[in-house]
């Protein structure tokens, strides 16, 4: 009877040994997935501020590279514009002269075979009188088509120097948007990086939903900047006109019928 009793009090302890084992390694089981959790969430915690510094520099970098190129595009836009603006304006100048030329020489030319033809003292006299009465119309009709062409060209310069005053106030305008725009980007920009901030430092769901609302507002605030800024980019004034260079005269010194010569 006292060898059971024993042997049931050993039994116990042993069950008690058990359970305590038990125990123990249930809670240093705990411990360690308590420390693994722990680890881990940190290791998150790391990775996310690790990825979310790259991102911002890899934003700020295209952001620089886009601002470089919309530069770039800007400048030879407005060289091209001023390039064709002169070539038409040359050629223009150019076909004008060229056509008033060939009539001058066709009408000297007419009146210089009427003049050969006269034979006669009298028919001298008359083709004369002809040649002095045409030249002193050719002479008036040359003074009016100067004072034509210089009212003409005053015209084109003041029209040309309004264009080239509305395209420089243009470009200023255009250049004052575009640095309003940066500077609210560049706010925008901050703003984010404040709510990334503060997500990672959230203490409940409740501080995460309010952030993650204001971190959607802001992403629509620089979309809408973005369209703005494109669309600022795509506006661009036109170049103004160069002034018409003066006519050409082609006659030989002294000749009585030039209407081009003094």
């Amino acid at each position: 009877m006292a060898e059971q009793k024993e042997s049931s009090v050993l039994f116990s302890l042993k069950e008690l040994m058990n359970l305590e084992q038990e125990r123990i390694a249930q809670e240093t089981a705990h411990q360690q997935r308590q420390a693994r959790e722990a680890r881990e969430r940190r290791e998150a915690e790391e990775r996310a501020v690790r990825e979310a510094d790259e991102r911002r520099l890899r934003e700020s970098e295209e952001a620089r590279r886009a601002e470089e190129q919309r530069r770039r595009e800007d400048t030879a836009r407005i060289e091209a514009i001023k390039q064709a603006e002169i070539e038409r304006a040359k050629a223009e100048a150019e076909h004008r002269a060229q056509q008033q030329a060939v009539a001058a020489q066709r009408e000297h030319e007419a009146q210089l075979v009427a003049i050969r033809q006269q034979s006669s003292a009298k028919k001298t006299k008359i083709g004369a009188a002809i040649a002095i009465g045409i030249l002193v119309l050719a002479m008036i009709g040359l003074g009016l088509k100067l004072r034509q062409d210089q009212q003409t060209a005053a015209i084109e310069r003041a029209a040309a120097a309004e264009r080239q005053a509305r395209l420089e106030e243009e470009s200023r305008r255009i250049e004052q948007e575009r640095k309003k725009l940066e500077e609210q980007v560049a706010a925008t920009e901050r703003e984010r990086q404040r709510i990334e901030s503060a997500l990672l430092n959230a203490k409940n769901e409740n501080e995460r939903a309010q952030l993650r609302a204001q971190q959607r507002q802001n992403e629509e605030q620089r979309r809408n900047l973005e369209q703005r800024s494109s669309g600022a980019t795509r506006s661009r004034p036109s170049a103004p006109t160069r002034p018409k260079p003066a006519k050409p005269c082609d006659c030989p010194p002294g000749d009585p019928l030039c209407s081009c010569l003094d």
